[in-house]
């Protein structure tokens, strides 16, 4: 989708909380609010979609014309992350109101572009580990927004990874080892890893030639599972792995539902619509004069489990009837 600007306002979380003369008073001033979203991938990438889309819908559902008082305007490294402070530099000179980022790198480069103007970030890990923010409760500073889960992620999908893999010992976690916050989930996995009997491969990548020397160390070591950490880098790449993973007959989990529907195994993640809403309603209520540094961390509160079984076919595997009454989408 190509739409670069929405005229919408306002917020989501607080939505019961405001009566329609509140609305219509937050509507009257007759200021125009501009909302930014920088965003590292390709402008078409689904999680961006996912994500910009949610939050127009969110605002949108409140009842606010598309031409009257707030436009979204969207910038994207098309997996180029060294355009980000450019980008993000564009967005602050444009005048925002606030700055909705997607990745850790996007968000590094909104914080390092603007003290003042507000961020809401999105996959960009544990801001406390990555230097983003002071404290989940506590922020401090111009950003806010979704934090990870990694520990409790990571060991979810190891758990699913064994259930449906007999005997399970080696999983492989793929990563890019240029990104802060996927370099926290990776350590995440591995930290995980020994209490469920499972030992870490470790393949680190910094672009994409590097996947070729990593599907070699597979084929030297071949592990029992992969499990893919999701980002620019990897998403770019995400075929070469799936087709890898169907080729050499290896299960793997990723962490977004898309990616089953390439053709992956299986994935567990935050549901993609509630975090958009909660980033809606992050932008509201910054719109409404929230400041970020008094806005805690969310964290995600519903998980997605996805199955190909027709993957699971073609690598040999029977799903447990444990695995497929669980999940929330079968894909045949």
């Amino acid at each position: 989708m190509k739409r670069r600007e929405f005229i919408v306002c306002f917020a989501g979380i607080a939505q019961a909380l405001l009566s329609p003369t509140t609305c219509a008073a937050a509507q009257a001033a007759g200021k125009v609010y501009k909302v930014g979203i920088l965003n590292a991938g390709n402008i078409n990438a689904a999680i961006r979609v996912a994500i910009e889309d949610g939050i127009v819908r969110v605002l949108a559902d409140l009842g606010y014309s598309t031409s009257r008082n707030l436009v979204i305007e969207s910038r994207a490294a098309n997996n180029q992350p060294e355009r980000l402070p450019k980008l993000a530099e564009e967005l602050v000179e444009s005048g925002v109101d606030v700055i909705v980022t997607i990745s850790y790198p996007a968000a590094r480069a909104a914080k390092d572009a603007t003290t003042t103007v507000p961020i809401v970030a999105y996959g960009a890990a544990d801001p406390v580990e990555t230097g983003l923010a002071a404290s989940l409760n506590r922020p401090g500073g111009n950003l806010t927004g979704i934090s990870d889960m990694a520990a409790d992620l990571s060991a979810k999908r190891l758990q699913l990874l064994k259930a449906i893999v007999p005997g399970l010992q080696r999983v492989a976690v793929l990563w890019n080892a240029n990104d802060l916050a996927m370099t926290a989930r990776y350590r995440a996995a591995a930290a995980v890893a020994p209490t469920l009997g499972i030992a870490i491969q470790a393949l680190a990548v910094r672009e994409p030639d590097d996947f070729d020397a990593a599907f070699a160390a597979m084929d030297r070591e071949r592990p029992d599972g992969i499990l893919l950490v999701t980002d620019v880098l990897t998403i770019l790449n995400r075929k070469r792995v799936i087709e890898f993973a169907a080729d050499r007959r290896v299960p793997a989990i990723y962490e977004f539902d898309f990616l089953v529907r390439d053709g992956g195994l299986m994935s567990y993640g935050p549901d993609g619509k509630e975090t958009a809403a909660r980033i809606g309603g992050l932008v509201g209520r910054i719109l409404q004069g929230a400041k970020p540094s008094d806005l805690p961390f969310e964290q995600p509160t519903r998980f997605q489990f996805v199955i190909n079984r027709r993957t699971a076919s073609a690598l040999g595997l029977t799903v447990p009837q444990s695995l497929l009454v669980t999940a929330d989408e079968v894909i045949e």
